[in-house]
């Protein structure tokens, strides 16, 4: 196994697959996650505002943001022995059927410690025109092999 963690270098870009948002795809996060949210199954509740805000229609959940940069992380790092540790993101943008999205990362720092090996990325998914629709920070660690 080629060991990940001593070839990267701040900057390194690692990206997740793409997904198109559907509205079967809602329904179905909506299931998975008990989430039945009026904002994701109710066009006419979404004709409101909502404050200042005006979505004009169901959108996706912002966690199916996390689960995507969280697959992104693990199929990256697994293979290689590293475990994704920590995930923080913050939603910027509705992101409504018909989109297609992509997580990707950028690798911020690496760290060395007396027990492991750590990376620090900025994490965000994008759509399809290249907005960012949610970003944040992410850690995974590479354990130190134990002399047998």
């Amino acid at each position: 196994m080629t060991d990940i963690f001593e070839n990267l270098k701040d900057g390194d870009t690692i990206e997740g697959p793409s997904f198109a948002v559907s509205r079967e795809s809602i329904r179905l996060f909506c299931d998975a996650s008990l989430d039945y949210n009026p904002l994701h199954l109710d066009d006419d509740y979404m004709k409101g505002s909502f404050g200042k805000t005006s979505f004009g229609g169901i959108i996706m959940h912002g966690m199916n943001n996390f689960g995507l940069i969280s697959r992104m992380l693990t199929d990256w790092a697994f293979p290689a022995g590293g475990i994704h540790r920590r995930l923080e993101t913050r939603w910027l943008k509705p992101v409504r059927p018909g989109d297609t999205i992509r997580p990707t990362a950028i690798i911020k720092a690496k760290q060395t410690t007396a027990r492991s090996r750590w990376v620090l990325l900025d994490v965000m998914v994008s759509n399809q025109n290249g907005e960012k629709v949610a970003a944040g920070e992410a850690m995974v660690e590479f354990p130190v092999a134990k002399a047998a």
